[in-house]
């Protein structure tokens, strides 16, 4: 069985090693090669490889938010260079990685441990899944978010965002002028978000401060928060106490 391989990766001279080195791998059949992530998203999810050599460290779209946005879950292997606390995610969960540069022994090495495991584990996405899940424990600030509607790709700078709402599993991130959904729990958004610029002022609501035009008092001590596009949000008795100390009330 051979199996079908994506390069994802910005460098070209990068893809050309990887190329050169699978040409001598029977097992091995590179199907495409893209240089950026957004490319590398369609791809995947189209054309459904066994695996995929993903560059973590892409300008446009990072390998992490790759990550996010696939639902094809192929076996992956990551191309890096030296990122400390990536590398110690992809060891926490057995991922394979190539540090830059790599040699054709590590190579082979990472590729055997991929053909190996799917013999094991006809299910990647588990790994996936995991791996994702150690990197959201990092304490790192989002500075954008990725989000993808069809085959159509935004990312969205945090200071454009106005208010983040619980939707049961999944968060409705607005802009103002869309709304867009994402498979991400309300507490990874209050933890990774600049706490000077947005404030959890509800159960349901993460608000960015900057967005806010006033606060009406409502009834019993709760109030609504009036955004500067005229939406009314809820704002709880705790939400109210950190948005007078975050507006100095």
């Amino acid at each position: 069985m051979t199996l079908k391989a994506i390069i994802i990766e910005d460098e070209e001279h990068a893809r050309s090693i990887i190329k050169k080195y699978i040409e001598e791998i029977k097992s091995v059949e590179v199907i495409g090669e893209y240089a950026d992530g957004f490319s590398g998203v369609k791809a995947i999810n189209e054309l459904k490889p066994d695996m995929i050599f993903l560059d973590i460290q892409m300008p446009r779209l990072t390998g992490f938010e790759v990550l996010e946005l696939i639902e094809h879950k192929p076996a992956i292997i990551f191309t890096t260079a030296y990122d400390q606390y990536a590398v110690k995610a992809f060891e926490v969960n057995a991922s394979d990685y190539l540090l830059k540069p790599f040699t054709k022994e590590r190579f082979n090495k990472a590729i055997n441990n991929v053909i190996n495991s799917l013999k094991v584990d006809k299910r990647p996405s588990e790994k996936i899944e995991k791996l994702t899940h150690t990197l959201d424990e990092s304490d790192e600030k989002l500075q954008r978010i990725a989000v993808r509607v069809g085959n159509i790709i935004h990312v969205l700078p945090v200071e454009d965002i106005s208010h983040i709402e619980s939707q049961g599993d999944y968060v409705s991130i607005h802009t103002s002028a869309d709304g867009f959904l994402k498979e991400k729990p309300m507490n990874y958004y209050e933890t990774h978000l600049d706490n000077k610029l947005f404030v959890r002022i509800h159960r349901s609501y993460i608000v960015n401060v900057s967005m806010i035009e006033r606060l009406e008092y409502y009834d019993k001590e709760s109030y609504i928060a009036i955004l500067k596009n005229n939406l009314k949000l809820k704002v709880s008795t705790n939400g109210y106490k950190l948005l007078k100390q975050r507006l100095n009330l």
